[in-house]
């Protein structure tokens, strides 16, 4: 363990991951990306912005292919690499240091059949920005856009493969129409609440297809807390089982 750093526990999964709250610690919508992706049988999986390497760990208890994840801020990929090592995985998951906006020039195209991303969600010249650098770079458009994780997922899908993304709710249209112009058609749209009296969404996460005919559902509402607080039972699911 180095400074500042912890272990944390994946209930449901019954995993490790080391966190540090100075560098990169997940959100619970990492857990509900992982939550709606589909489990494959055979195949391979990439995960974009993969920061400590929370999705490749939740993925890897959900089924047994290859995953494998990009990440360009160096502490993170280290990180990702010894939570890797710490639940004895290296054989399933492996953690490349990259810059996803030239997957075009490091990689193959069309080899995965799934890409799972949790982008970064504010624009660069958003006027409320994080002051610690690696906060900044996770979660504002400093290194990577939107479009750029998109043009990387249709790189790396195979044809008829899926991209999985969760992001802001307020940027549900970005997200729509990056896709459709990028040659990635959205599937599934399912939206996140707080709690029913709330009604406002403030995450959704997007199924599309690489070269997927028109064709969109927009899922039941999927709760966070209950009205009095406590975790809704879809909630309690996804935590803990």
């Amino acid at each position: 363990m180095k400074k500042n750093e912890r272990v944390d526990h994946l209930i449901k999964e019954g995993l490790s991951i080391i966190q540090n709250d100075e560098v990169f610690s997940f959100s619970t919508d990492a857990l509900l990306l992982a939550h709606f992706v589909r489990p494959i049988k055979k195949g391979r999986i990439m995960d974009l912005c993969s920061g400590n390497g929370i999705i490749p760990l939740l993925l890897s208890d959900k089924m047994e292919v290859p995953i494998e994840g990009i990440e360009i801020q160096p502490q993170l990929v280290d990180m990702a690499r010894r939570s890797v090592a710490l639940n004895q995985l290296a054989a399933q998951i492996q953690i490349h240091e990259g810059d996803l906006r030239i997957v075009n020039q490091s990689m193959p195209p069309s080899q995965y059949d799934v890409v799972t991303c949790n982008p970064p969600y504010f624009r660069e010249n958003q006027s409320f920005q994080h002051l610690k650098e690696p906060h900044r770079i996770a979660r504002h458009e400093i290194l990577c856009t939107l479009d750029d994780c998109i043009r990387a997922s249709r790189h790396l899908l195979k044809q008829g493969g899926r991209l999985y993304m969760v992001h802001r709710a307020d940027r549900l249209v970005d997200c729509l129409v990056s896709m459709r112009q990028g040659g990635l058609e959205p599937k599934a749209i399912w939206q996140i609440y707080s709690r029913p009296d709330k009604p406002t969404a403030v995450t959704v996460v997007i199924e599309a297809v690489r070269g997927g005919k028109p064709d969109c559902k927009v899922m039941p509402p999927f709760y966070i807390y209950q009205n009095d607080g406590h975790y809704s039972e879809e909630m309690k699911e996804v935590y803990y089982g």
